[in-house]
């Protein structure tokens, strides 16, 4: 077990009474320690679970994306294919391009389905939506969700400081970024976040060769999870795989090497006897796709195309002498899928956004290597998927949920990491909003984050704040807060603004222009056409966009600086205490 890791075998002492002695329990004890039906659980615990539940029951019938249809598909796929097949059917457009893990958990989901309502696994039945499918769907989400929820107790029961954990395993259970994604837009990250918290929880309890066995399972669940891939294969080829000294263990060594491979086998077996892993690979890497997403993730990209965007403009206004691509001229502006081509600035290719990522990567994997404790285990697991967040190629806004659910796992340690937690999960957070844009769900959206943020900020900076012991950081305190304030007004703006633009949009349309007469604007100039109407619809995307890019890029920093700087520093007084 690491050095710093919290100890977890809590094991009960020998009761002092006989057996046939009644426990001898107060009224306080029992309000706090009180459970149901003989099981692990406090009463406050079923009372999140009842609200959360409850919560999710009520949007049932609420906005859902694409997403829906593509998971549908999947069980028709599954139910009605033979597996040969999978991974080449056509029949819709929302083909199968996740690992086999999640195509046999798909096939598992069909079962029920199928008994439910034979329509759902209709191959042929495109965009069907009757209750019955939007009924199974919704209810598989949140049963498969109890994964999360059961870890979530688990990291409880063991923690050193229990307080501060219920807070943030309630948060993390209640995350806005679950809600918005999994139960109104659609898809299963709390199931498959649970893992992944399984897996962090056993490197917290020492037992490293079942983290390495569910971080496998994980990665054939879903592969975008790759990201984490480096922090884990640095931190167990480190820890469990080599002595202090540095000697390799080989018993320990061939355990893990053979325990990972029989995952991949029981995954991957199949395709491969069949000859099917370039086409399954073919699904799963689509590199065709440009660097941005439709709309930007708040990334690093988003703000060197927004760069590219303000450059093309001054060269147009003021005719400087600057390289104008015309491919790029149009590329980028309204949000559509395709490739990002830049105006001014060089283009990215993927192989530049792999560099990138690999070499912030190898910073935190060096020092992961020297100190392989869990603490910095989880640190470098949280930069290894920000920095892939941050450059990787064709990111969605979706992704933040990889830096912003470990990140969760720190968030009490102290005052610099609540701080970064707090700036990073607002930003993330609002970076969703745009997923959700249908009125009566866009306010269950705001409500619901406004109040998760309150509350959670409510619960632990009473527990961990630190006043800023120097200038710089009052002064960077007050430019924090600054921001943190801007995040109202981006709301009014991005809500009021597509109304006014409407209205614009109306205004013009009462007036027809011809070749002898322009309509005049509202503003008092005169236009031709509306192009530039709607080159402004994507205006309140690229705010939102970058504005969040803004706090998601400043909380890299300060995470970078926390880890690489302020953690050894922090240890060394702890050790000069100690």
């Amino acid at each position: 077990m690491d050095v710093d890791d919290p100890s977890l075998a809590q094991v009960p002492r020998p009761s002092a009474t006989k057996p046939s002695d009644p426990p001898e329990l107060t009224e306080d004890t029992n309000l706090k320690r009180r459970v149901w039906f003989h099981g692990d659980v406090q009463i406050s615990e079923w009372d999140i679970l009842a609200l959360s539940t409850s919560l999710k029951l009520l949007l049932y019938p609420a906005y859902r994306s694409t997403d829906f249809e593509v998971h549908r598909n999947w069980l028709a796929i599954t139910y009605s294919l033979p597996l040969s097949k999978w991974y080449y059917d056509t029949t819709s457009e929302w083909t199968l391009d996740y690992p086999p893990f999640f195509a046999y958990f798909e096939k598992l989901l069909s079962i029920p389905a199928a008994l439910i309502d034979p329509k759902i696994v209709d191959i042929n039945n495109l965009n069907y939506d009757s209750w019955s499918v939007i009924a199974y769907q919704r209810t598989t989400v949140i049963l498969t969700e109890l994964v999360l929820g059961a870890v979530l107790l688990r990291f409880i029961r063991g923690a050193v400081d229990p307080p501060n954990q219920r807070i943030i395993s309630a948060s993390l259970f209640l995350h806005p970024g679950f809600l918005i994604v999994d139960h109104i837009h659609f898809q299963y990250n709390g199931f498959m976040f649970g893992i992944l918290l399984w897996s962090i929880l056993m490197a917290r309890n020492g037992n490293k060769l079942a983290c390495g066995i569910l971080f496998a399972v994980l990665l054939n669940f879903k592969h975008i999870y790759m990201y984490l891939a480096p922090a884990y294969f640095t931190y167990l080829l480190r820890s469990f795989c080599m002595s202090p000294s540095g000697q390799l263990q080989i018993k320990n060594f061939l355990s893990l090497a053979n325990a990972v491979i029989a995952v991949f086998v029981a995954s991957l077996g199949p395709f491969l006897v069949m000859g099917q892993i370039p086409q399954l690979l073919s699904r799963l890497f689509p590199f065709t796709r440009g660097l941005n997403h439709a709309y930007w993730a708040p990334n690093f990209w988003a703000l060197v195309t927004a760069a590219d965007r303000v450059l093309l403009r001054y060269a147009q206004r003021t005719g400087a002498d600057l390289v104008i691509n015309p491919s790029g001229v149009a590329s980028t502006s309204r949000g559509l899928v395709g490739d990002t081509i830049f105006a001014v600035l060089p283009n990215i290719k993927p192989i530049h956004t792999f560099i990138i990522t690999i070499l912030f990567q190898s910073i935190w994997l060096f020092k992961l290597w020297r100190t392989p404790t869990y603490k910095s285990f989880l640190t470098a697991l949280t930069l290894c998927g920000y920095s892939s967040f941050l450059f990787g190629w064709h990111v969605h806004e979706k992704a933040i949920l990889l830096v912003l659910v470990p990140l969760s796992l720190l968030a009490a340690e102290r005052h610099a990491y609540y701080r970064t937690f707090v700036i990073i999960s607002t930003a993330g957070i609002f970076s969703l909003f745009p997923l959700i844009f249908t009125p009566g769900e866009s306010i269950v959206k705001v409500v619901y984050s406004l109040l998760w943020i309150l509350i959670v900020h409510a619960l632990l900076s009473r527990r961990v704040y630190e006043f800023p012991k120097s200038l710089p950081y009052v002064f960077l305190d007050g430019l924090e807060k600054i921001y943190l304030a801007g995040f109202p007004f981006l709301l009014a703006f991005v809500s009021i603004f597509p109304a006014y633009l409407e209205r614009r949009r109306i205004t013009a349309d009462v007036c027809v222009p011809s070749e002898a007469f322009s309509c005049p604007d509202p503003d008092g100039t005169t236009r031709t056409d509306g192009s530039h109407l709607a080159a402004m619809e994507f205006l309140p995307l690229m705010l939102t966009s970058l504005y969040c890019a803004i706090g998601v890029v400043w909380g890299f920093l300060r995470l970078m600086f926390i880890y690489l700087h302020e953690e050894t520093t922090y240890r060394g007084q702890l050790s000069a205490l100690g």
